[in-house]
């Protein structure tokens, strides 16, 4: 019988649900009033300040671990892997455990050309050069029934394990079914480096690399990794598990530069990787020098987005 650790529960009951869902399912999410929020399949199911309540059957929570479970109907350890992205373990027994059985990811169906997605990132100012790079390596393609843009993580043996799905039309954010955030959307072909640059979405990875690429810098250089987002929680030393993942398959990496975003949530997760990392490695809090996120900075940059002060003048 699959079991957690306690740790694992603590961390799952530090995601709130508005959180989770805004990261997993943002079209579940149906906005009321102010801070005040609704789930499209209950209408009833209200969130607000924290917390969440089901008025209709008169209950509710604080965690997206108590609405998985009370609401969803999951046991608790599909529940908390379904908010951390770790995978529940047997049950401890006599003998060797072999191991755990991976997520099965289930991938959108790959549209015949890429079209769309090419016009939507290059509409983000990301350079065609960098597209192409993930095209070719079969990191990013369309899918073929809603024309979204797919970024397809991989494991060690090349096996695709993780992707996040964003829409090129409207604002769709979501993951494919059995995704594992342990193996998130990263270029990561120069394992031997000791630099280990980190991001909060594909989107702001390959932001950055058309930034070095503007500038004539080898945007290869280095492994780039993004988080597939990050969470606030009353925890300060909480380690996102694709980075603590890639730190543990790279003991090389000497150096991270942390490049989250510039609200609340991006800096308290900066701070909490810091303070867990401390006396173990260099961490490098390098923000977006303008805009909220390194995609705000590249289209600033490009004149394809205004900063506040000039929308201001």
């Amino acid at each position: 019988m699959p079991y957690v650790t306690e740790e694992q529960i603590r961390d799952a009951r530090q995601i709130d649900l508005l959180s989770y869902l805004q990261m997993n399912e943002p079209s579940e999410l149906v906005h009321v009033s102010g801070k005040t929020y609704c789930t499209r399949e209950h209408d009833s199911l209200k969130i607000s300040n924290g917390k969440w309540y089901w008025w209709s059957r008169g209950f509710g929570g604080v965690s997206a671990l108590d609405y998985l479970m009370k609401v969803r109907g999951l046991s608790l350890p599909q529940a908390v892997e379904a908010v951390t992205g770790n995978i529940a373990v047997s049950s401890p027994a006599s003998y060797k455990r072999e191991g755990t059985v991976p997520k099965r990811l289930i991938l959108p169906e790959r549209n015949h050309n890429a079209d769309n997605v090419i016009r939507y990132l290059r509409g983000r100012g990301i350079h065609s050069e960098v597209i192409t790079y993930c095209l070719d390596n079969l990191m990013l393609y369309e899918s073929r029934d809603y024309h979204n843009a797919v970024f397809v993580g991989y494991d060690e043996r090349g096996q695709p394990r993780y992707a996040a799905i964003r829409g090129t039309i409207g604002n769709y954010k979501g993951e494919a079914t059995g995704s594992d955030k342990h193996y998130s959307f990263g270029f990561l072909e120069n394992r031997s480096g000791e630099h280990l640059h980190v991001f909060e979405s594909a989107i702001d990875l390959m932001s950055y690399a058309s930034l070095l690429h503007m500038k004539g810098q080898d945007w290869k250089q280095d492994a780039l990794l993004s988080l597939a987002g990050v969470f606030q929680t009353k925890r300060q030393d909480v380690l996102p598990v694709a980075l603590k993942q890639h730190l543990d398959r790279h003991p090389e990496t000497q150096i991270i530069h942390l490049h989250l975003d510039n609200d609340e949530v991006g800096r308290g997760a900066a701070e909490g990787i810091k303070k867990n990392l401390q006396g173990k490695y260099t961490v490098q809090d390098e923000p977006p020098a303008c805009g909220k996120d390194v995609n705000d900075q590249l289209m600033m940059r490009l004149g394809l987005k205004r900063t506040k002060e000039e929308h201001e003048r």
